[in-house]
């Protein structure tokens, strides 16, 4: 009689109803009461693996649908519309979420004021950011590029707890592969949190979110990421951490038809490790890209001329202080022998 939820998510409504209905169908069973409690776990625990796992019946989750699942229908379980789908196991996601908090926690300058996520599902993210960014950039891991009125919510709700004053949420109609609504060179860091395998069910190329992060990253800015270390496709699984290694792009004022032009890398420097203690293999790390990503010809081997003068100009500049060190010592020497 005193079976009640706690309230652990913005969708606690719904498990409310749940609890209701769950109270109503169990009255009208003759099931011993030590069952009773076992009956009711069972109910609330797949709704909150709906929740945080991913489940969704036909095309929509469990949490969009209008009326609660009812586990006592003989006629939804014969259903063939009805499907679980479950990203991660409960193992992998709790663990990926320890490593994805510690990794944008320690990873993300101090500096840094915009921050944007690939394939917003959640309001997660911004309970692992600093509280020096001032802007919070969405991307939607949905065919259309909508944000949902929920996430969009859950992502408001989430930057209130933290206590954020001054962050601006921008939740932009823009898919993760497409980032029309941002410009180039105007981001400081990109979050790819367990968001590829949603694009890929979705029919997003995720390839196409690398590269847009790429695109929008400032020079010097980080890409973020946790996530499956290998993706499936078309042509077989690939490895998400190779295609970040070896993405490359063409100067400006190349020609892009012409094969044999030099490609460089979009990120100088890309470190990682793998997620250990989980059940699905993750990949964890931190690609930073190039200072002179996006410059044309001329001016690559300007900025390289301007390098090479600033190390002889250092280089210079130590030999001398080494060389009035030495006549000082020198001087003192001699001034004690005298």
């Amino acid at each position: 009689n005193n079976f009640r939820l706690i309230q652990i998510s913005p969708s606690s409504e719904y498990f409310f109803r749940c609890a209701n209905e769950t109270k109503a169908s169990l009255k009208n069973m003759k099931t011993p009461v030590s069952n009773l409690f076992l009956l009711a776990i069972t109910q609330f625990s797949l709704l909150t693996s709906c929740e945080a796992f991913g489940i969704s019946t036909g095309q929509k989750t469990l949490m969009d649908r209008p009326m609660p699942l009812n586990l006592f229908s003989s006629d939804q379980r014969r259903s063939a519309e009805t499907r679980l789908c479950m990203g991660l196991d409960p193992v992998t996601f709790m663990r990926t979420e320890f490593v994805s908090a510690a990794l944008f926690t320690n990873q993300i300058p101090r500096a840094s004021d915009v921050c944007l996520q690939l394939g917003t599902y959640d309001g997660r993210a911004v309970n692992f950011i600093p509280k020096t960014i001032r802007e919070f950039i969405t991307s939607s891991n949905e065919a259309s590029g909508d944000i949902a009125i929920s996430v969009d919510r859950d992502v408001r709700q989430s930057a209130t707890r933290r206590g954020f004053d001054n962050l601006k949420i921008r939740n932009l109609s823009q898919c993760a592969d497409n980032l029309k609504e941002v410009k180039d060179d105007s981001v400081d860091v990109v979050l790819s949190m367990q968001s590829v395998e949603k694009m890929v069910e979705n029919g997003l190329e995720w390839k196409n979110s690398v590269r847009e992060a790429g695109r929008v990253l400032k020079p010097g800015g980080r890409l973020l990421f946790v996530e499956k270390t290998m993706i499936p496709g078309d042509a077989g699984e690939e490895s998400y951490l190779e295609f970040v290694q070896n993405l490359s792009y063409l100067p400006k004022g190349s020609k892009d038809k012409d094969d044999n032009e030099e490609r460089f890398p979009v990120f100088d420097d890309v470190g990682y490790d793998d997620v250990d203690l989980v059940i699905q293999p993750h990949i964890a790390g931190v690609a930073i890209k190039s200072l002179d990503a996006g410059l044309t010809k001329d001016e690559k081997m300007a900025a390289e001329k301007l390098q090479i003068q600033e190390e002889y100009a250092a280089r210079s500049l130590s030999v001398f202080e080494r060389g009035r060190k030495k006549k000082r010592k020198k001087k003192k020497n001699a001034e004690k022998d005298a």
